[in-house]
């Protein structure tokens, strides 16, 4: 990406030598600007032919120009597509929407029960909620809707088909501005680990592990199991996603596990970043944002917490990190907070900013994920309307670029959400 930014960046300056009304030939430019103040954003990424390219200080762009469509992204900014004509007579001024997902998280039991979700889009009518993490590919290797990935099939993660038309659902949540977070389980599977049991993480006798659930995980070291989930990513993109989320995207939390790879914190570390990095370039020409969830003390820890998880391996390779902040999976606390439960906010603010300060990103890059469950830690106390509050106002002060709420069971209350009285929503079309 860095080589074809400089090129752009010489297209642009000869374009703007050139005399009104000649162009460079199979190219086209344009300035994207913020849609409130106008003011021009740098480092947005526009995808367009296969190229992607980023703006420059000005909000410039050049860019190859035989689709004479683009899309466009950038962080803290819902994503657009632009149309411009050829031969261009002006440099166009595309605008891009300040937005910040406030999520409900669905698993597909949730997004397929009639009664969970007509109560999530009630819920977003009402109060500041935005968005959705839907389960594409969920904690047990089921795909929720009819794939197009043979290997889907092949495996059997297609026998319970939640969604019956994926593509009409997610035109319905578009048409009411609805953001919406395509959640893959990565290397958690069990259904691909009990069908290729060659690929499963195994014990040193070589059984098939299985974790506290009794569930099998693959080897996040195998190249096959990078194609499969990336695959099933790209497919989410085309159907419509805004957002893609991986989610157990590392190494099971437990010792004396074989693997593929001799299980060091380099290797551990090298089969995360691999995967990101090679999911992040097979998405690019979708213009769509990725994400990786990652454990609560990631943010703390220097290691890789001896699953792979490496705050400054994993930055580079997406756009939204997604720490998961729940107060009762700090079963330690942090640093002068002993009770993590009785200190929402705090264990919420000093997480993301020790994370900022080590990763040394913008802080709208970060978006957590929020406790909306009963405790099973500490004191087992039900997290209602003040912790969730709590937890919220911890993320907004820190400047996320916004924050999602975890209910397994998808029951969401309004207790302790701001009341829109216009709700914060995408505008979809394109420029």
């Amino acid at each position: 990406m860095r080589g074809n930014f400089k090129r752009s960046i010489l297209l642009l300056a000869a374009l703007c030598v050139l005399p009104k009304q000649e162009y460079v030939s199979g190219y086209m430019s344009g300035k994207v600007i913020d849609y409130l103040t106008k003011n021009p954003i740098s480092g947005a990424i526009i995808t367009g032919n296969n190229e992607i390219v980023q703006t420059d200080n000005n909000g410039m762009f050049v860019i190859r120009n035989s689709t004479n469509k683009v899309g466009i992204r950038a962080y803290g900014y819902a994503r657009a597509e632009q149309v411009i004509a050829s031969p261009q007579t002006q440099v166009p001024e595309i605008e891009l929407k300040p937005f910040k997902p406030r999520a409900l998280y669905l698993s597909f039991y949730g997004i397929g029960d009639r009664s969970l979700r007509e109560s999530a889009l009630k819920l977003m009518e009402e109060t500041e909620i935005n968005s959705l993490v839907i389960d594409v590919k969920g904690d047990r290797g089921v795909i929720t809707y009819k794939s197009s990935v043979p290997f889907a099939s092949e495996i059997g993660a297609q026998k319970l088909i939640i969604v019956k038309d994926i593509r009409n659902l997610l035109q319905s949540l578009r048409q009411r501005g609805i953001y919406t977070i395509a959640r893959i389980v990565v290397f958690k599977d069990n259904i691909l680990a009990e069908a290729r049991p060659e690929l499963a993480v195994k014990t040193q006798d070589g059984r098939i592990w299985r974790d506290r659930e009794n569930l099998a995980w693959v080897d996040p070291s195998r190249k096959e199991v990078w194609d499969y989930n990336i695959d099933i990513a790209v497919e989410a993109s085309q159907i419509g996603f805004d957002e893609i989320q991986f989610d157990y995207v590392r190494f099971p939390d437990k010792n004396n596990l074989k693997f593929a790879v001799e299980s060091t914190e380099e290797n551990r570390t090298k089969s995360i970043s691999g995967f990101l990095k090679e999911a992040r370039r097979r998405l690019e020409p979708y213009n769509v944002f990725l994400a990786a969830d990652i454990f609560g003390y990631v943010c703390w820890n220097l290691n890789d917490t001896q699953i792979g998880q490496k705050l400054e391996d994993i930055v580079s390779h997406v756009d939204y990190l997604s720490p998961m902040l729940y107060p009762s999976g700090f079963q330690y606390g942090i640093p002068g907070y002993r009770n993590p439960v009785a200190n929402s906010y705090k264990i919420v603010y000093l997480s993301l900013k020790r994370a900022q300060k080590r990763a040394n990103i913008s802080s709208v890059r970060f978006r957590p994920w929020l406790q909306a469950f009963k405790d099973y830690a500490f004191d087992k106390r039900h997290f209602t309307g003040k912790e969730i509050n709590e937890q919220v106002t911890s993320a907004e002060e820190f400047g996320a670029g916004g924050w999602m709420l975890w209910n397994p069971r998808n029951v969401y209350s309004p207790d302790g959400l701001r009341k829109e009285l216009t709700p914060v929503r995408v505008a979809y079309k394109s420029n």
